[in-house]
């Protein structure tokens, strides 16, 4: 711990900073990548400023001797596992609803029709169709993962082909 002389660490305080740092080091680096992905110039300017700053402490814990090398690659693939796996989480339950669209077509069958209404009146599935003489195009609309799963369910059972598009915001 040479380099870090200006700190007094026992072995205990290094391993929970070392651990403390790269997990603020994981979660800020995926964070990074959604807002560099996703968010406007600036703010991926200002991102990646922090992660860079954040980044260069974690290298001197690094290159520190509080502990070996097998040590701080276990420490660090567990963290990082952690830590993105958190992001992940914290983004999937941020994201706000949308409406899936699930355009099936069906062969021109009689009682089709029926069968759709009386299934989408149980299931509570919004849809439009048209009549296009040798198929039926049906549009199905989906708020949920299990309002998509029970929409697949019965397009594979009427033989429909398919296709999903998510709503976007203008």
């Amino acid at each position: 711990m040479e380099n870090l002389n200006w700190l007094e660490f026992n072995l205990n305080t290094f391993l929970l900073v070392f651990i403390v740092l790269n997990i603020v080091n994981v979660i800020i680096q995926t964070v990074k990548s959604i807002v560099t992905i996703n968010g406007t110039p600036m703010s991926a300017a200002i991102i990646n400023a922090i992660t860079f700053a954040i980044y260069t402490v974690v290298v001197v814990f690094m290159n520190a001797d509080g502990l070996g090398i097998i040590w701080k690659a276990l420490i660090i693939g567990v963290v990082n596992f952690i830590g993105v796996y958190i992001v992940k989480w914290w983004e999937e339950k941020a994201r706000k609803d949308r409406v899936w669209k699930v355009e099936a077509t069906f062969a021109h069958k009689e009682n089709f029709i029926h069968n759709l209404k009386v299934w989408a009146e149980i299931n509570h599935i919004a849809f439009n169709y048209i009549d296009i003489e040798k198929y039926y195009v049906v549009n199905f609309y989906a708020l949920t993962k299990k309002e998509s799963a029970i929409i697949k369910e019965f397009i594979v059972r009427f033989n429909g082909k398919y296709f999903v598009s998510e709503s976007k915001t203008l």
